[in-house]
């Protein structure tokens, strides 16, 4: 397996030379966060212009294989929990496994399997006695929300006392547009995001950055707090974030990392709705 020193800076999908399981450190989740790439071949149904896929294609996943996927599953939680992972690939601030999060190169519920994956990882964090420490988390787009299946894993993740982390970079369909490469109404995302939250614990997240220069626009903010509004009592809080990484979009050049103090001002605002902030500048 890969050498390779885990750092916040770096969320390599090959840190652990594995097809769909891949370690990283997460700013966001505090210790390493065990990623469930179910998009190896970097495909997405969305082309945010922020992401650091590299070759991102539009598109979804191929077949998953279940089998591979649990071995490595089982191999890397065997390397963490006895093996020298944590003494040797993690800065010693970090060494404590948080989640196993479905994530990865696209979105996750786009893989026909994903169903069967969130049942393989319960499962394995039951066998390994982590039921309850490590927590399973889904990163989506919410895109997929519509679908019966999609509904059922999330079911599953938040009868686990899982939760979801839901994107939400904007409130307006040009800025969703402008950002995450959709068509997506406002009000079908709003809807979306008040269904997941009835199956599960949801957080929504956002990533903050300046374009050519400039910070959101203020009508960009108010539609955003506007979308929050009336699902606040239904929500857990929102992550707000902004680049750490660089992006390879060809976008890249355009971006620039937001402020703390800028990040701050805007956090407040979405605690005015009653709603929980976590800020990872």
């Amino acid at each position: 397996m890969s050498r390779i020193l885990l750092k916040t800076e770096d969320h390599s999908r090959d840190s652990a030379g594995m097809r769909y399981v891949y370690p990283v450190i997460s700013r966001r989740a505090g210790g390493v966060s065990i990623g469930i790439n179910l998009n190896p071949n970097n495909a997405c149904n969305w082309r945010c212009i922020y992401c650091q896929v590299p070759e991102l294609k539009r598109g979804g996943p191929p077949p998953i294989d279940l089998a591979l996927l649990e071995r490595e599953l089982d191999d890397f939680l065997d390397w963490a929990q006895r093996g020298d992972f944590m003494a040797t690939r993690v800065p010693e601030n970090a060494r404590r496994l948080v989640d196993v999060a479905f994530s990865g190169n696209g979105e996750p519920t786009s893989a026909a399997e994903f169903v069967d994956v969130v049942a393989l990882v319960e499962q394995a964090l039951a066998t390994r006695h982590l039921a309850g420490q490590v927590i399973m988390r889904l990163i989506t787009n919410g895109s997929l929300l519509d679908r019966k299946a999609v509904q059922t894993g999330i079911a599953q993740i938040g009868e686990a006392a899982g939760e979801v982390w839901f994107k939400v970079d904007a409130g307006t369909a040009t800025g969703m547009a402008r950002i995450n490469g959709t068509r997506v109404r406002p009000e079908l995302v709003a809807k979306r995001l008040a269904r997941c939250a009835a199956l599960a614990s949801t957080w929504v997240q956002t990533c903050l950055f300046r374009m050519d220069g400039a910070v959101p626009a203020e009508q960009e903010i108010r539609a955003y707090l506007a979308l929050l509004r009336p699902l606040a009592p239904a929500l857990a809080g929102v992550h707000m974030y902004s680049l750490a990484r660089p992006s390879l979009q060809k976008e890249a050049p355009r971006l620039g990392r937001m402020e703390a103090g800028w990040m701050e001002e805007m956090a407040e605002r979405v605690r005015q709705l009653g709603l929980a902030v976590r800020i990872s500048p």
